[in-house]
């Protein structure tokens, strides 16, 4: 498919300069610290090396203050506590964080996961009805809840409290909760409002400790699971969230809690020689955001998708290698399940598109089998929007509704797009760029005849290409040691804070390039304008550019730099996302 180079703005050039030479660093590295708002050396500062003293109060976020008196009216009167949570990563390790530092504190607390297939996203009756049935007085909800107006007041009728700590868009009315700590609430005035549901959690014990007089440091063990739910959930790593994200990722990389570590066993990334102290690395290389997405986020999905969330709570919680093992070999063999339930209903689905002019000829792409597994049909709707890149919504049957999952594009509301069909579903909600669905069987082909009409009103033409966002143009002279060891401290990386894309004009063969794995280009690469050195990359599946490079045709390239480690011997090379000829 091809791709559509962008070339971001570059940084106003007397800050840049300016910047340069107060950090004494190269020019392409100070544009880059401009681009992403940094324009002072005490920001520069803040940003290199984040700062766990810099978080904000949590107090500053609406009903905070409520939400801490209520858990210790609780803790008073010695009601029974349930903490609730969504079955994704970043709803089970707010779980996880919340129940066991309650435990520390109260022991007449537990938790609950609902079942992806009998209840469904967010809070459910029968998790209220369980509430009622075991005499819980207060349910703290983690990310859910915040468009949950008709469980909250069936609760209240029950005499049942509730927390509610989201993240998510609010619906038209705020639920009638306790206290709901949200910072995208219209009413809020919390500094940053990209926390994920974890991330909210973690703000709720820093209220807990601070206002009790607890040191920080007791916290701080819990930074491992906010890193995993900022990297699963896709939230920008900006602001507060770099700092959780910096720290959890230390954390991961030094000293992981025996269920990180246990999940980690499946990988090829796990070292197993003896560790002398809590500084050195636990795994083969560092561990980045990326890890996290690729390696952790799946395993622990697997749970919630494939048998129980609750599975995944119970490993993040585990205090034993013994116990931690056995979990993490069941989400593991779930990991394994899904794989191949999501590349067949993936296979499915495109047999569908190619097969149906209606799909073939859309902006969106909205496709339903009522034999789908619902755990995969949000990793199924990622996979056809790479393939087809358009907003995709991908539904299966389920208790009866038809209900399914929504992914975007680049620059496009999806959610907005669903609202705007909101008189056919039963329920909806998410973010910009993912959100879920369930409507009524009958109401199947008037959505997908009115969501198809309201992407093609507001979606731009261009958006329907994959873009490669540059950050800046640089000659392979530019790049070094130094340049590299620099950029590193850029991490960690993620939405808002991508790793820097490079691009390189008029590079030829350095006379070394080939085909490797049948569609992979290992390249060598010069500037011969500049008398570059050779530099090495790696074009994974652009091997139909090859006979043009092996001709000497000068060509450009983007790129990320990364480091390579082959025969123990460590190298700079270029991961090439696309190559253009001149």
């Amino acid at each position: 498919m091809e791709k559509r180079w962008v070339l971001k703005e570059k940084g106003d050039f007397e800050t840049v300069t300016k910047l340069q030479n107060e950090l004494n660093i190269d020019i392409h590295l100070a544009n880059l610290l401009v681009q992403r708002g940094i324009r002072t050396f005490d920001e520069a500062k803040a940003f290199f090396r984040p700062q766990l003293s810099d978080l904000h109060d949590p107090f500053l976020m609406k009903d905070m203050d409520i939400a801490i008196d209520r858990i210790e009216k609780a803790f008073a009167n010695k009601e029974k506590i349930l903490v609730y949570g969504d079955y994704d990563v970043d709803g089970t390790s707010a779980v996880a964080l919340v129940y066991s530092f309650l435990k520390e504190h109260y022991n007449d607390v537990d938790f609950y996961i609902p079942d992806r297939y009998s209840e469904g996203y967010g809070i459910s009756y029968k998790g209220i009805d369980f509430a009622e049935e075991n005499n819980f007085k207060l349910i703290i909800a983690l990310d859910c809840g915040i468009k949950a107006t008709k469980q909250i007041t069936y609760a209240n009728e029950k005499g049942i409290d509730f927390i509610i700590g989201d993240h998510h868009r609010p619906g038209e009315f705020i639920p009638d909760a306790v206290a709901v700590l949200d910072p995208k609430r219209l009413d809020s005035e919390y500094p940053y409002d990209e926390l994920s549901g974890c991330g909210i959690g973690f703000k709720l014990i820093q209220a807990y400790i601070q206002k009790n007089n607890i040191p920080f440091d007791n916290i701080t063990k819990y930074l491992d699971l906010v890193a995993i739910s900022i990297a699963s959930d896709i939230v920008p790593i900006t602001g507060e969230n770099r700092i959780l994200a910096y720290y959890g990722l230390k954390l991961i990389n030094t000293k992981p809690r025996v269920g990180i570590e246990a999940v980690l066993r499946f990988s090829n990334i796990y070292k197993t020689e003896d560790f002398k102290d809590d500084s050195e690395l636990f795994f083969k290389r560092e561990l980045s955001i990326n890890d996290l997405v690729f390696l952790i986020s799946p395993r622990i999905n697997a749970a919630g998708r494939m048998e129980s969330g609750k599975s995944s709570v119970e490993l993040l919680n585990c205090d034993s290698m013994e116990k931690a093992l056995k979990f993490g070999e069941l989400i593991n063999n779930n990991n394994i399940e899904r794989k191949e339930k999501d590349s067949l209903a993936t296979q499915q689905a495109i047999d569908i598109i190619t097969s149906d002019s209606f799909l073939k000829e859309s902006k969106s792409t909205v496709i339903f089998h009522p034999e789908w597994y619902k755990g995969v049909i949000g990793i199924v709707a990622s996979r056809l929007t790479e393939e087809y890149y358009r907003p995709t919504i991908v539904l299966t049957l389920s208790n009866g509704l038809i209900t399914g999952s929504a992914r975007s594009v680049k620059d496009f509301d999806i959610y907005d797009a669903i609202e705007a069909c909101s008189d056919l579903l039963e329920h909806f909600g998410g973010h910009k760029y993912a959100a879920g669905l369930s409507l009524k069987p009958e109401n199947f082909e008037k959505f997908r005849l009115r969501f198809e009409e309201e992407v093609c009103k507001s979606i731009k033409e261009n958006m329907l290409t994959p873009e490669i966002e540059i950050d800046d143009i640089v000659n392979l002279n530019d790049i070094n040691t130094k340049f590299y060891n620099i950029l590193k401290q850029f991490s960690p990386f993620g939405p808002g804070n991508m790793s820097p894309i490079f691009q390189t004009d008029n590079v030829k063969d350095a006379g070394y390039s080939k085909v490797v794995g049948n569609n992979h280009i290992k390249l060598s690469v010069i500037n011969p304008e500049i008398a570059s050195y050779p530099f090495s990359g790696i074009a994974f599946q652009q091997a139909n550019s090859f006979p043009y490079i092996q001709k000497g045709f000068p060509f450009s390239i983007c790129y990320h730099i990364e480091e390579n480690e082959w025969n123990g011997k460590t190298s700079l090379q270029l991961n090439v996302k696309d190559i253009k000829f001149e």
